[in-house]
């Protein structure tokens, strides 16, 4: 009953989800079902590079909540994803066990060519999927509230509360490229073998993490029309529009920024933990601040304060990223930019937007 009334008035989410079932089944029985020998055949290579994308979704989804509804611009999602990322990672680093190529059952390959002696205190645990699972959202949470609390007490706002999130996320980079950090350093946390005891490189693992994705995806997404359809979300809007005005009727402003930053740390976090199977590697440039800003960019192409737009922006850029980086390696941070700028100048509600306006016209 919740979910219909979430979304009773939103047209263009429920044609997103449907959109989503469909291609999520789709996909899924074209990789299983169809031989590779057939044209209709979907290659695991584009169920993960699918499944990839999903996780961006659901991170761009976390950034718009905070951007679109609140007005935070968010230098630092990236950071959040990140974090929940290690901690994946460091789940399946553990799963390995002693087909390392050391042999070491009980440290991983890069500690054992650090010649570190014993497992760091802060490893314990993540050799169990549950307690992993409850850092994907405790790490980045914490992180989140523990900044938030401090940032927004002290009200700050706009752009100087954009460059420390984006100093936040640059001092997590530098920090997790330091080998004495016990994360692996430059080349971060690799060579994983399987997850809660099936291999990675299998076909039906690869569908199952691209559905645990997409569902991933579907319940972030309800989440967040959710709490902006809610009391909350009302009272969100009109700190983005107002602030001062919201704070003198007697809301305490603080704690509205708090609660709804500290959520999209979390979603950013589950994002990262399924984007790292996927992908088979995590290392600190995911926490580089260019992340960051490529986040912006999909939210702001797909529409801001939509949430389906930040989907929509989401994908299309990684699938043009993914096109051009090929085609067009030299030029596609010069297509990236000027990207950004055309959707400011020309399409400041992104490609939603845009199929609104035509709609209204019609």
């Amino acid at each position: 009953m919740i979910l219909i009334d979430i979304l009773k008035k939103d047209r263009g989410g429920q044609i997103f989800l449907a959109v989503l079932l469909v291609t999520t089944v789709t996909v899924a029985c074209l990789n299983l079902a169809v031989p590779e020998s057939s044209v209709w055949h979907v290659s695991t290579y584009t169920v993960t590079l699918l499944g990839k994308y999903l996780t961006y979704a659901l991170l761009a989804v976390a950034v718009d909540l905070v951007w679109g509804y609140l007005g935070i611009l968010s230098l630092g999602h990236s950071a959040f994803f990140a974090l929940g990322g290690y901690a994946m990672g460091m789940y399946l680093m553990r799963q390995i066990g002693d087909r390392g190529v050391y042999g070491n059952a009980n440290l991983p390959d890069f500690m054992v060519f650090l010649n570190w002696h014993e497992l760091p205190w802060f490893w314990y645990g993540f050799d169990m999927f549950w307690f992993a699972a409850l850092m994907v959202v405790l790490v980045p949470g914490i992180l989140a509230f523990i900044f938030g609390w401090l940032a927004f007490r002290s009200q700050v706002t706009g752009v100087y509360l954009s460059i420390i999130t984006q100093a936040l996320t640059y001092a997590l980079m530098l920090a997790f490229f330091r080998n004495e950090m016990g994360f692996g350093g430059n080349n971060g946390l690799t060579d994983f073998k399987d997850i809660l005891g099936f291999d990675l490189q299998a076909d039906s693992t690869r569908i199952g993490l691209f559905v645990a994705s997409a569902i991933a995806l579907a319940l972030g997404y309800l989440a967040c029309r959710y709490i902006v359809n809610s009391r909350l979300g009302r009272v969100a809007v009109a700190i983005r529009d107002a602030e001062d005005r919201t704070r003198f009727i007697g809301y305490r402003v603080d704690h509205v920024k708090l609660w709804i930053f500290t959520f999209s740390a979390v979603l950013a976090g589950v994002a990262g933990a399924l984007y790292v199977p996927q992908v088979g590697i995590i290392n600190p440039g995911e926490f580089s601040p260019l992340n960051s800003i490529e986040l912006v960019v999909w939210v702001a192409v797909g529409g801001r304060a939509t949430l389906y737009g930040a989907v929509l922006g989401a994908i299309a850029v990684n699938y043009g990223k993914t096109y051009f980086t090929a085609a067009l390696p030299d030029l596609w941070l010069f297509a990236l930019g000027a990207l950004f700028i055309l959707v400011t100048v020309l399409l400041p509600r992104g490609i939603v937007g845009l199929l609104r306006r035509r709609e209204a016209t019609q």
